[in-house]
């Protein structure tokens, strides 16, 4: 993305950033500044940086700097050289490799200034150039459409494979498990590869282009399997990690059969969001979400009271000056945690990033 000379310095005063980037590129006589210049004022100079972002698909051999997608990010001495800024810079709950580097490194007031001033660089972006969805966001070819519609088709016909066998008795149960476990455990396995495929061929039509990929892709709202159940299918729902056998006696609607077990009758759903779901199937996506809404209410209310009865139980101990934990009489332990290592301090449970400290070493030689 280029900016003109104008948008920048109107950018740049709306974040409170008091410097212009020091290069620019000249197009028919005017300076237009690239987006990768503009964030870089937000990086301390003397930072180095690679790191994978949000949009890496995990190819097998990942190509570094050669990446079709630019995802991955290099930051030499304070310049953004390449990669995306997605939710894996700013994003504290994805691991933030960049977030928590910068608090280590140069302290919470870096990262608050950082966090302030890019959020209103991106609220600047947001509201001259704009991110719409639409429905056709989620259109498919109809050749794609076939393809998903055959694979779904087949998966079908695999599950109704398993449950001849089963009632024949020549079903071998897995270790530790029925065979009517044994039968539940595959079919479970074959319905959700016939999902990730009609997803993968969904995910290949649906580039970059379109805004809503970009939401799903960076991190910012939503996920690509959301994308897939509005393009693809929905899949197979579950209760408790179950399919959906409960309902009406020995059978999950009274719309079919006594003792019918096969996928359409518990619980999967061959239609997508844009195609529309038909009665039965709409019911069966209810009991699915109705699951969640549950945990959610009571998973809220344990945590709490969880919660709440560690506080009155480790309300009395201290760590002394010396790192010994104790409460008013006994000594609990010797070392905090055992290893005497700050939590908010460590890097995800490691006392010392060894990996990190190679790494700025090297550049910093290379440099």
């Amino acid at each position: 993305t280029m900016f003109t000379e104008e948008e920048t310095e109107e950018m740049l005063y709306f974040a409170d950033i008091d410097k212009f980037p020091d290069e620019y590129v000249e197009k028919n006589g005017k300076k237009y500044y690239t987006g990768k210049q503009i964030f870089s004022l937000l990086i301390p100079e003397d930072m180095n940086l690679e790191y994978k972002a949000k949009i890496c698909r995990k190819c097998d051999v990942c190509l570094k700097e050669k990446c079709p997608d630019d995802a991955y990010v290099v930051i030499k001495n304070g310049k953004l050289v390449r990669g995306v800024i997605d939710g894996s810079t700013f994003k504290a709950r994805s691991r933030s490799l960049f977030l928590s580097k910068l608090v280590r490194m140069y302290g919470n007031g870096a990262a608050r200034e950082f966090i302030d001033k890019g959020t209103k660089l991106l609220l600047w972006a947001l509201m001259k150039k704009g991110l719409t969805t639409g429905i056709d966001d989620s259109d498919i070819p109809t050749e794609a459409s076939e393809r998903i519609e055959r694979i779904l088709k087949e998966g079908e016909k695999k599950v109704e494979k398993l449950i001849r066998i089963y009632e024949s008795g020549e079903l071998e149960p897995l270790p530790g498990r029925t065979t009517r476990e044994t039968l539940e455990s595959k079919i479970m396995q074959v319905l959700s590869e016939a999902r990730d495929k009609a997803g993968e061929i969904a995910e290949k039509h649906l580039g970059m282009n379109r805004h809503a990929v970009i939401m799903a892709r960076t991190g910012a709202k939503g996920n690509v399997l959301d994308l897939t159940q509005i393009a693809a299918s929905l899949g197979q729902m579950s209760v408790r990690g179950e399919r959906l056998s409960r309902g009406y006696g020995e059978r999950s609607l009274s719309h079919y059969r006594k003792g019918e077990i096969g996928a359409k009758s518990q619980g999967f759903v061959a239609h997508s969001f844009k195609k529309g779901l038909n009665p039965r199937e709409f019911f069966f996506h209810a009991m699915g979400g109705r699951e969640g809404l549950v945990d959610t209410a009571v998973r809220t209310a344990q945590s709490g009271y969880m919660q709440r009865r560690l506080m009155n139980a480790l309300q009395d101990l201290r760590v002394e000056y010396n790192g010994v934990v104790k409460d008013q009489e006994r000594v609990v332990q010797f070392r905090y945690g055992e290893d005497g290592v700050d939590p908010s301090k460590s890097e995800y449970g490691k006392s010392v990033d060894i990996d990190w400290v190679i790494y700025k070493n090297l550049k910093s030689e290379a440099i």
